[in-house]
C-alpha cells in the first residue's frame, strides 16, 4: 500500500478518534505528498525512495525544532514537535541502531579504501546514498569523524 493511502486512511481513523495531534501531522504529511506530486514534471505517483526522503526531511525538521525549543526552555512546544516526530517516525523505514551503523560505517570505509579525516568527503557520498532514511545523517556523520580519526 503507498504512503497516500496509508496517509488517508488515518487521517481518517485519526477523525474517528478525535485525536488532533495525530490528525494535525497526518495532514501536514499529506500535504507534502500533494506538493511533490503536482511539482513541476512530476509524474502522478511519486516513488518510494521520493516519499522516504520526504518524510526523511519532514523528521529531520521536527528534530531541529525540538532541540532549540528545549534549549530555550518552551516545553509546551517542544512536546508538540516530540509527538509530530513520532507519528512521522511510524512511516520511516526502521532505523538502524548504534550497532548495526558503526558496522555499515566500517564496511563502506573499507570499500572506499578511507585512511584518514582527508577521505571523509569520499565516505559520507557513499554512507548518504547507502544509509539514507534508516540513519540519521548527523549520527552519520559523527560516526565517520570518529572513526576516521
Amino acid at each position: 500500500m503507498s504512503l497516500k493511502t496509508n496517509i488517508e486512511s488515518g487521517i481518517k481513523d485519526a477523525m474517528r478518534a478525535k485525536d488532533q495531534d495525530r490528525l494535525r501531522t497526518l495532514r501536514a504529511i499529506k500535504a507534502l505528498i500533494l506538493l511533490e506530486e503536482t511539482s513541476g514534471g512530476a509524474s502522478a505517483e511519486i516513488s518510494e525512495e521520493t516519499e522516504i526522503k520526504m518524510l526523511t526531511k519532514a523528521a529531520k525538521q521536527r528534530r531541529d525544532s525540538l532541540e532549540v525549543f528545549l534549549a530555550q526552555g518552551r516545553e509546551d512546544l517542544a512536546e508538540k514537535e516530540q509527538i509530530e516526530l513520532s507519528i512521522i517516525e511510524e512511516f520511516l523505514p526502521k532505523q538502524l541502531t548504534e550497532e548495526e551503523l558503526k558496522e555499515k560505517v566500517q564496511e563502506i570505509i573499507a570499500r572506499v579504501g578511507a585512511t584518514g579525516p582527508g577521505d571523509m568527503g569520499k565516505v559520507m557520498g557513499v554512507a548518504t546514498k547507502e544509509l539514507a532514511g534508516i540513519a540519521d545523517g548527523k549520527a552519520v556523520s559523527i560516526l565517520v569523524k570518529s572513526l576516521l580519526a
